[in-house]
């Protein structure tokens, strides 16, 4: 067993809002696959433990924790009691005690008996996959929105823990984090004031949705399309949406860099326009309680014309993190399969050397015409003019482009124009504006009509 120092110096102890934080170790506790178990291969199998073990560890970086070990825990079977078996149960006791542990984070999903009985046998505070990737995402989330849906995942988790003992937690501890800062003496382990709160929550999250349909709505009468992007977490989206969108959304090689949603224009080959929506990253056995919570941000990906699948092609678990993705979709109700809305885009291609990046283009010309990919570096701008003409091809797709000449005095008409369809040019001769515009069908036959609009010459 190796101490994890892959960022030369893992055991040195790093800071978080000043201070310094505990140390921890990573446990990766994976069933064994058995001969034959076909649909566990066919899923989390996989992946390759070192890998999943390493993602662990990344989480708990993310959140400035200093890891001073990561241990594989194969197991065969899953106790009901403490999730190990009790020989490696006493054997990370060991190592707690001999690295001075004050936190183990667990890289499964415990359920509340479990994660007591540990917390009794280890006499140190346990935090599973589930709540340690809730206490990134309180740290990260910027925006009221996000912190509303933060909190409302976080108390859902935690109403199901009541059972637990919280004598442990009566140091001073913060607002609906898990570790330190101000806040009260013990957990309000009360399930009324909880579900009372998630009321609230869930009251205040309807307006946010509310608030969104209108922005939604404004858009549709300009009328913008939206192009969303999704990937894994760490696959390089914002990275991406800066390249694509001039903009300054944070990006780092960091697990849940970003949080908050952010919408930008983009602006297309020939002169078109449409809106850019970064979400928040997927990862695998994304909780439940992040994917109900976050349903109002990730309405944007539900109502996108066009979605990208942005995919760290250089991962060495780069296919069972498009599984993983594509199993986040179908929770939202967008089936990967649906052709020509989702477009892959091949990201990091940069870190391949020149033969190897012909290979990844044969693979890629030999998809079907229904499911292609884009191979492109966000860092490098590589592929990237690919891309854009590929965005603009699948929205003109579904849109007709028309001429038509409008009196400049219809000042009623032209403001019509510009507020239900894409005006591409608008040229003043002897009184009348010469327009070019783009329509979807179902506006079409109203510009024809009304502006005598006929097809646009090619």
């Amino acid at each position: 067993m190796e101490p994890l120092n892959r960022e030369g110096g893992a055991d040195r102890p790093r800071s978080a809002g000043g201070g310094q934080t505990g140390r921890v170790i990573v446990i990766g506790p994976y069933l064994r696959m058995r001969r034959g178990d076909a649909d566990a291969q066919a899923s989390e199998a996989v992946r390759d433990s070192e890998a999943r073990l390493e993602e662990a560890a990344g989480l708990a970086r993310a959140i400035d924790l200093t890891v001073a070990d990561a241990l594989l825990a194969p197991i065969s079977q899953i106790r009901p009691a403490t999730y190990l078996g009790k020989g490696k149960v006493e054997e990370i006791l060991g190592l707690i005690k001999g690295h001075d542990i004050e936190l183990v984070v667990m890289d499964c999903a415990l359920s509340p008996i479990q994660q007591r009985n540990l917390e009794k046998a280890w006499d140190t505070k346990v935090l599973d996959r589930t709540g340690l990737i809730l206490e990134i995402f309180g740290r990260r989330a910027k925006t009221k929105e996000g912190s509303l849906q933060v909190e409302l995942a976080h108390l859902n988790y935690q109403r199901s823990r009541l059972v637990r003992s919280w004598t442990h937690l009566e140091r001073q501890r913060g607002g609906f984090g898990f570790m330190g800062g101000p806040g009260e003496t013990q957990i309000e382990a009360d399930r009324r004031l909880i579900g009372d709160r998630i009321t609230r929550l869930e009251n205040e999250i309807k307006k946010v949705q509310a608030t969104r349909r209108l922005h939604r709505a404004g858009r549709q009468r300009v009328p913008y399309r939206v192009v969303a992007l999704v990937g894994y977490t760490n696959a390089g989206k914002s990275t991406l949406f800066n390249r694509l969108t001039r903009a300054d959304v944070q990006a780092a090689d960091m697990l849940f860099a970003t949080l908050d949603p952010t919408l930008r224009a983009l602006s297309l080959p020939h002169g078109g326009k449409a809106m850019l929506s970064d979400t928040v990253g997927f990862i695998s056995n994304l909780p439940t309680q992040l994917v109900a919570a976050f349903r109002a941000t990730l309405e944007e990906v539900l109502e996108a014309d066009i979605i990208l699948h942005v995919r760290d092609i250089s991962h060495e678990d780069a296919e069972a993190q498009e599984r993983d993705v594509d199993a986040v979709l179908r929770q939202l109700g967008i089936d990967p399969e649906a052709g020509a809305r989702i477009l892959e885009v091949w990201n990091k291609i940069d870190r391949f050397d020149p033969e190897e990046r012909d290979n990844l283009r044969n693979i890629a010309a030999r998809r079907p015409p229904e499911r292609p990919c884009f191979l492109v570096s966000a860092e490098t701008g590589e592929g990237i003019e690919t891309l854009l003409t590929a965005i603009e091809e699948r929205l003109a797709a579904t849109r007709t482009t028309l001429d038509l000449s409008i009196d400049a005095a219809d000042g009623a008409g032209i403001s019509w124009l510009h507020r239900n369809s894409e005006v591409l040019t608008k040229q003043l001769h002897d009184g009348r504006f010469d327009m070019t515009v783009r329509v979807d069908e179902t506006k079409r036959d109203i510009v024809v009509s009304r502006f005598g609009a006929v097809p646009h010459a090619a």
